[in-house]
């Protein structure tokens, strides 16, 4: 009987200490539920909010950099041709050589221009020979017709033909001057000093009297560019100007030139400007021909500029989030001016000194409350919650919580 009683009293026990251990377990979990439930609501509460970044609208200020392309050209350059057909008999100056005014290029053989010149003299001759016996006649004729031998009509008649006589001779002496003068061209010289940057013939081409060049001559000396200036920044471009010259080859040099005149007018085509910017070359750091970027430097526009990404393109046309004093966000439309590919100018629309959204979500609306931060604040805030100490079980723990 003792036995059974202790037993059961050991039984009553139990069952009261494992009632006991439940609720205790119970309660912890509880407890647990109820710390997970209220850091689950301020992780929600906190990826609920809308962290922008802003950018203050300000008016333009700052110089325009103005940066153009264009290839580079000798101050002068002028191709060399022949005017006298025949075929190259030697060439005398090659690529990369300095010439001087006058220096003797290459030589032309002409046999065909000197057979002209030697049928132009003799027809000058035999012209010469027609114009003496037409003077002669005349002279006699004149004679007899002042003893009134001869009639007025036939006078006149010798006089025509010695007229005639006298402008075929000029005519045969102007021919042979013009073969002379074409014999010139045998000798191809340079037109002024500089240096041979092309040669395009050989020793027995063919030279057909055209334009095609022969030699390409280049002063080296002094280089110039041509730019094109688009109209609305035409204005502020004038002759004397600074300007810069900029090779991608040659990183981290810029070379100091200037704007040497400019075209005075629009070209209707392309709505540009031409400009001539002229460069001191003595050094021979840069090299005609080669394509550079120049860039100049421009008065202050003082219009209201902002960052391309502050916009939003919808049906309803282009627009910026402007964040007010409760830091509510309202829509404004504007209309672009100038594009400057990071930023851009804004005719209407806006006035100056507002805050802009930076990369705006699609999904912002009128009227959303945001939070202005720096880029990072918002990975911070989301881990300093998934850091956050815990109680409970591991499988509670708010930053593994799904809302």
């Amino acid at each position: 009987m003792t036995d059974k009683s202790t037993t059961s009293h050991k039984i009553k026990y139990w069952v009261i200490g494992f009632f006991v251990l439940l609720a205790l377990g119970s309660g912890s979990t509880i407890l647990s539920r109820i710390d997970n439930a209220h850091a689950l609501e301020a992780l929600v509460k906190q990826q609920s909010q809308n962290f922008v970044k802003a950018a203050i609208v300000k008016h333009a200020d700052e110089p325009q950099m103005l940066t153009l392309p264009g290839t580079l050209l000798g101050k002068t350059q002028a191709p060399v041709a022949s005017r006298a057909s025949g075929y190259i008999k030697r060439w005398y100056k090659d690529i990369g050589e300095p010439v001087k005014s006058g220096d003797l290029l290459a030589e032309v053989e002409t046999p065909e221009l000197d057979q002209q010149l030697f049928q132009g003299v003799a027809a000058q001759q035999q012209a010469n020979e027609s114009m003496q016996l037409a003077k002669s006649s005349l002279e006699r004729w004149d004679a007899l017709r002042k003893k009134d031998v001869v009639s007025q009509q036939e006078y006149e008649e010798k006089k025509s033909a010695y007229q005639q006589a006298m402008s075929n001779l000029n005519a045969a002496a102007a021919n042979v001057e013009r073969f002379k003068q074409l014999t010139v061209f045998k000798r191809i010289v340079a037109p002024f000093t500089g240096i041979v940057t092309k040669r395009n013939i050989d020793i027995g081409d063919l030279v057909d009297g055209t334009t095609k060049p022969l030699f390409l001559i280049s002063s080296v000396e002094s280089l110039k560019i041509y730019v094109n200036v688009p109209q609305s920044y035409a204005q502020f471009v004038h002759a004397g100007q600074d300007a810069q010259i900029q090779q991608d080859e040659l990183r981290g040099k810029s070379f100091v030139a200037k704007v040497a005149r400019t075209a005075g007018a629009i070209d209707p085509t392309s709505r540009t400007m031409q400009v001539e910017v002229s460069f001191d070359n003595k050094a021979g750091l840069l090299l005609p021909g080669a394509f550079v970027q120049v860039v100049l430097t421009l008065p202050p526009s003082h219009s209201i500029n902002i960052p391309s990404n502050t916009l939003i393109i919808r049906k309803d046309g282009t627009q910026v989030a402007i964040i007010d004093e409760q830091n509510k966000i309202q829509l404004q439309k504007i209309k672009i001016g100038r594009d400057y590919g990071t930023k851009m100018d804004i005719i209407s629309g806006l006035e100056g000194g507002e805050r802009l959204v930076l990369n705006p979500a699609d999904s912002l609306s009128q009227g959303d409350r945001v939070s202005v931060v720096a880029d990072q604040a918002p990975a911070q805030a989301q881990s300093k919650l998934a850091e956050s100490p815990s109680r409970g079980s591991p499988d509670a723990s708010p930053a593994k919580a799904k809302p």
